[in-house]
């Protein structure tokens, strides 16, 4: 299998595994980034630290590698709205009508999400066009919870009932 083939593989492998939905945002000088993930993974509980993995180095992407600290938000199905917001490039972010707040330190948080983990980068490592952040985990702001969401087969989906 040729490295072209490869690649198609595992995009079908993983077209079928669901995912969690990730919304990852920062800010820079040029003001507020966001992007939504499916890559997001805990790593270690001492320290407390996670992963996740974006595309390209530049536009939103970019900035949150660049940033001094960032929010990974871990949306629940309310949020499916959002999620494909902030997975086109060039649509409205950041409206009021979201629900955007900022935090002291300076970084947008969506104010109604289950869970948002402000981080700090430790760790990149750049793979092809791909770039994998390990993050320390700073600190963690609640909210309440709501019905789970994946990503699977490119659309976000509710997740079913209990097996």
């Amino acid at each position: 299998m040729n490295e072209f083939e490869a690649g198609d593989a595992l995009k079908r492998a993983f077209r079928d595994h669901p995912a969690g939905v990730g919304l990852i945002t920062a800010q820079t000088p040029d003001g507020p980034v966001g992007l939504t993930v499916s890559s997001v993974a805990s790593v270690a509980v001492d320290p407390p630290a996670l992963s996740f993995s974006v595309t390209r180095a530049t536009g939103s992407a970019g900035g949150v590698l660049h940033a001094d600290s960032f929010v990974v938000h871990l949306l629940d199905a309310r949020h499916a709205e959002i999620a494909q917001t902030f997975a086109v490039s060039g649509t409205e972010r950041f409206t009021p009508e979201q629900g955007w707040v900022t935090l002291p330190t300076g970084e947008p948080l969506l104010r109604d999400v289950r869970v948002a983990l402000r981080c700090r980068s430790l760790h990149q490592l750049e793979v092809g066009s791909s770039v994998i952040v390990v993050a320390g985990v700073l600190d963690a702001h609640f909210g309440e919870a709501a019905e789970p969401m994946s990503y699977i087969d490119r659309t976000f989906r509710r997740l079913g009932e209990q097996l």
